[in-house]
């Protein structure tokens, strides 16, 4: 149905777009060794052929809008809008705090993308050009210019060589990976017309309830501070309560929030979703929450999430039902229905309700994934990859009171594949952000839903 061809990418304007510009920014911002000697030249290598163009002849370009003998070959076909754009590439400053970037990409994930991208810049003689790219773009951040393109090739400490096929490869896959996306999202929306419109009889919603208007539960919530003794983890958990029971056993949610974020982040819909009639519960996960991600850009930690988290996170969603099943006798006057329990989750959430469902970690189908050539272009694979630092063996999540699972852009598609998510035997909803950078629905939601 997709047909293989590379067109329609997406505006200049779209967020996907807008954050391959602001990444290739960050890559560079990594680091702090200082050049030694600035690159004169840029080389073009599209074997057998070579060709250079001085950095010199970039900047008096850049400036003043020369063009030189040594420049000229490039921009002769280029238009005049064209070179324009060029030079404002050339000198568009992006401020950046190199401290707090070079402590991000010296994490596993940062060292990670910097070696992705320096297979395509690469120092003479065609060596990955990570550790130069790291002196160039702090060195350039500090300069009184600021972090311009400019002034990261002009601090580059050696030649740079500009790899044609890695580089075209590249392009290539990101061209074919917009397009299936607008393809996936035209037909996504004429399905689900297609469907409403084939509902016998029709549904008439003008007659049911508006679920964005607020329910009529009153709720009170609550903050637990816990410590499970049998992992030495201590967390808190947001606990909304409505202030009444339904006639039957009130119904439970645990929600799992996203990688470097917190429970109130989700507050809103949270309190939202309990005032009818849910209880709903929202822990903290202490290895990969905004602390977490604080204390890294401070320099206490070297990675953006404890990499036990793929572990620690699942057993945080058994530990509060646990929690909610020891206060309900007492507290809850036994009115909690703790065998048909709901668990959410968005982004790292995402997994942590598919793996408390049931899915399993395929190592084999993680560490293949992980090794694919431009694979990077998926930012949630960079995620999934550092799975690969745990043992390797059977990790079983289940929680057999969770009977149902929402997850919102989990990512998941590499860490569980075909084989991990097919042990999962309960209802499991899947949402998608259609722009969302980081688990985009074509690698993370879209395959995985047909699995």
């Amino acid at each position: 149905m997709i047909i293989p061809r590379l067109q329609n990418r997406f505006p200049r304007n779209n967020p996907t777009r807008r954050l391959q510009a602001f990444l290739l920014g960050l890559f560079a911002a990594s680091m702090t060794a200082l050049p030694l000697k600035a690159a004169e030249e840029i080389e073009f290598v599209y074997t057998p052929l070579v060709f250079s163009v001085s950095v010199a002849s970039l900047e008096n370009f850049a400036k003043e809008g020369k063009i030189d003998a040594n420049l000229k070959r490039f921009l002769s076909r280029a238009t005049p809008e064209a070179r324009e754009k060029f030079r404002e590439a050339l000198l568009t400053k992006i401020d950046i705090d190199p401290i707090l970037l070079s402590r991000f990409f010296n994490s596993v994930m940062g060292a990670d993308m910097l070696s992705r991208l320096g297979k395509g810049i690469t120092i003479e003689g065609g060596i990955n050009g990570k550790y130069a790219l790291r002196g160039a773009i702090v060195s350039a951040a500090f300069d009184p210019g600021g972090l311009t393109l400019l002034n990261v090739l002009k601090k580059f400490p050696n030649n740079i060589q500009l790899q044609g096929e890695e580089i075209l490869g590249l392009a290539k896959t990101i061209d074919y990976a917009v397009y299936v996306a607008e393809i996936f999202i035209k037909d996504m929306r004429l399905w689900t017309a297609e469907e409403a419109a084939a509902v016998k009889p029709a549904i008439n919603y003008t007659s049911l309830p508006d679920l964005r208007q607020r329910g009529s539960f009153q709720v009170k919530k609550e903050v637990w501070n816990l410590t499970d003794s049998s992992r030495n983890r201590s967390l808190y958990v947001n606990v909304y309560i409505p202030q009444t029971f339904r006639e039957d056993k009130t119904p439970v949610i645990i929600f799992s929030h996203g990688l470097a974020s917190r429970p109130e982040d989700y507050a809103q819909a949270i309190e939202h979703l309990a005032s009818y009639g849910f209880l709903v519960a929202v822990p903290q996960h202490p290895g990969s929450d905004t602390q977490y991600l604080q204390g890294t850009l401070g320099g206490y930690y070297r990675n953006i999430f404890d990499g036990n988290e793929f572990i620690n996170r699942p057993k945080d969603i058994s530990f509060v039902i646990d929690e909610l099943a020891r206060r309900n006798p007492s507290q809850f006057q036994g009115q909690l229905d703790l065998t048909n329990v709901g668990v959410a989750g968005h982004s790292f959430g995402g997994y942590t309700s598919l793996a408390v469902a049931g899915a399993q970690i395929d190592f084999d189908n993680l560490a293949q994934d992980c090794n694919l050539p431009y694979s990077g272009i998926n930012i949630a694979i960079l995620l999934e990859c550092r799975a690969l630092e745990l043992p390797r063996q059977v990790y079983n999540f289940r929680d057999e009171r969770v009977t149902a699972v929402f997850a919102a852009n989990p990512v998941n598609r590499s860490i569980f594949g075909e084989k991990g998510l097919s042990k999962i035997s309960i209802p499991v909803l899947l949402g998608s952000g259609s722009y969302d950078p980081a688990a985009n629905p074509i690698f993370e939601q879209a395959i995985p839903f047909t699995w």
